[in-house]
Parts: structure tokens; C-alpha cells; sequence
């Protein structure tokens, strides 16, 4: 096999408590993210050396800066492989969205080398990589919801009782034409710590209560103490949200840092008329997709 055409999922946030900043300048959280079917796609053909990338996305930067391209080396260093791959990436995930384009990206990588390679490593050997690549990547190794810990590296399946009563929801996720830099987005919490953060013990609480509840809905579980930061600055953040919430009795929450927005759809949710209010609301250029949770 010389080449393999991969899916690259979109995550979502579903609950994110940012619970406090580390000595070493990184902030703690827990967090349940589950992918999403909707995605970019991955080409990969095999070189005999090097690795190069193209997008059919001009403002994605295709340098080695790119993650892909940095999970593509770092796969070869640690399974001693001596070939290359030429990369095409066809991009759907909005970027500076919150929704993880960058990370899936990388971790498709991985997993398709790892495959055309003969499968040198195992899945904890690539989630060693995915973990030094960055907090993200190591979620989409596991094919489902997962809880978050620490920075980010403490990843574990969600439980399958749990999990089951996400899989297959209906959502609709939605992006203004701005992103936010996920950087700055930490320094205002830092700025107006301690009351931005979520103490640990109270979020591994609300988490608990919603694991422990097998009649909770999704809905029960959506939480995210980054929107504060995201909603003093980008103001029609909150007025789309609460348009939503009081015009279609949906229960809209923004996806990580942002920009990008969701909300579970109800069986008989009118999708076309909540979309041209979100457009009428952000624009014609608002990013708008109906998918569902992995």
C-alpha cells in the first residue's frame, strides 16, 4: 500500500472547566470532548525521503511549523523509519476556532504513516507522540469521548454507559467570520484569576453528578468557564447565543477558546431558519455545519 485517504474529525468541548494555572505557565482543566463526523480529509502517499505538504486552503500555513509535518518527523525519529510521504490536505475545519483542525490533523498523520509503515508502533507509542505535539492530539487516538486532565496529556475514554448517551447526537456547530487566539484567551483568565478558574474539586463534582445520572441529558453535562474571557471582548458571542437560546429553545455553548459555537439539535429543530439567524446575526460568511457527535 503506497497510499491512504484518512478522515480528519473536528472535536467539541462539551464540558471545559479551566480549574488554574500551573507553576509552569500552563493551565489545568478537565474537560469531556467527543469528535465529531464532520472533518477535513488527509491524503498520504508514500515518498522515498522527506516530507512535504500541500492544502487546498491557502491561508493554512504548510511550512515546518505545520503539525503535520512535525508529527510526521517525529513519527519517523521514534520508529526508526527511514521513508517519506507527501501530505494533501483538503480543510474543512475553520481555523482559530476551538475545534481542533490543527491537532486532528497531526493525528491522522500519525495514525496513516504508522499504517502505510507496517504498524511499527503501538497505540501507546503514538500517543507518546501525540502528547509531545500538543494537549489535543492525543484525544483523537481514541476514536470517542474522552475526559480530559491536567494540560491535557491525562486522557481517558469516557465511560461506555456515559459515552452512549452522546454518540450519534445531532449537532450544529457554528463559527463567526472572526477566530480568537487561544494564548490570549489564557491570559485574560490569568489576568482575572483566581474567579476565572473552576476550583478542581468542584469540577470533578459537576462532572461526577452528570457520570452518575444516567438520566442527565448531554445537555446537563455543557459547561465552559473560557466563554467569560471570550464574551467581555466579542460581543456578538453572547447576543448570537442568547437569540438562540430564547428565539429556539436551543442550549448554545462556545467549543474550547472559541470562536466556534454548537448546539444539540432537537429531532424537530427547524435547521435552515437557525441558520440564516445565525447569518443574519454574523454575517453571510458564518461558518454553519449540521453534524454528530462520534
Amino acid at each position: 500500500m503506497k497510499h491512504l485517504i484518512v478522515p480528519s474529525s473536528a472535536k467539541l468541548n462539551l464540558f471545559l472547566a479551566i480549574t488554574g494555572r500551573r507553576t509552569d505557565g500552563f493551565h489545568d482543566l478537565v474537560s469531556v470532548v467527543t469528535p465529531v463526523e464532520f472533518g477535513d480529509t488527509l491524503t498520504v502517499e508514500l515518498r522515498d525521503a522527506n516530507f512535504s505538504m500541500e492544502c487546498d486552503d491557502p491561508r493554512l500555513e504548510i511550512d515546518e511549523s505545520n503539525l503535520v509535518l512535525k508529527a510526521a518527523r517525529a513519527f519517523a525519529a521514534a520508529a526508526s523509519w527511514t521513508g517519506g510521504a507527501h501530505f494533501s490536505l483538503v480543510k474543512r475545519i475553520p481555523m482559530g476556532a476551538g475545534l481542533g483542525g490543527g491537532s486532528s490533523n497531526a493525528t491522522a498523520a500519525l495514525r496513516a504513516l504508522n499504517r502505510l509503515a507496517g504498524e511499527p508502533l503501538d497505540l501507546a507509542g503514538l500517543a507518546g507522540i501525540a502528547g509531545q505535539l500538543g494537549a489535543d492530539c492525543s484525544l483523537f487516538l481514541q476514536g470517542g469521548p474522552v475526559i480530559m486532565r491536567g494540560r491535557g496529556e491525562d486522557v481517558q475514554p469516557l465511560p461506555s454507559v456515559a459515552a452512549e448517551r452522546l454518540r450519534g447526537r445531532r449537532v450544529l456547530i457554528f463559527k463567526p467570520p472572526f477566530g480568537i487566539n487561544t494564548a490570549w484567551a489564557y491570559r485574560q483568565m490569568a489576568a482575572a484569576a483566581p474567579a476565572s478558574y473552576l476550583p478542581a474539586e468542584e469540577a470533578e463534582a459537576r462532572l461526577g453528578a452528570w457520570l452518575s445520572d444516567v438520566t442527565a441529558p448531554g445537555e446537563a453535562l455543557l459547561f465552559n468557564n473560557m466563554e467569560a474571557p471570550a464574551f467581555t471582548k466579542f460581543i456578538a458571542l453572547p447576543v448570537a447565543l442568547e437569540c438562540l437560546r430564547t428565539e429556539f429553545a436551543l442550549v448554545p455553548r462556545m467549543s474550547g477558546s472559541g470562536s466556534a459555537c454548537f448546539a444539540f439539535l432537537p429531532a424537530d429543530a427547524p435547521v435552515d431558519a437557525i441558520t440564516n439567524r445565525i447569518r443574519e446575526l454574523w454575517g453571510q460568511e458564518a461558518f454553519v455545519t449540521e453534524t454528530r457527535l462520534v
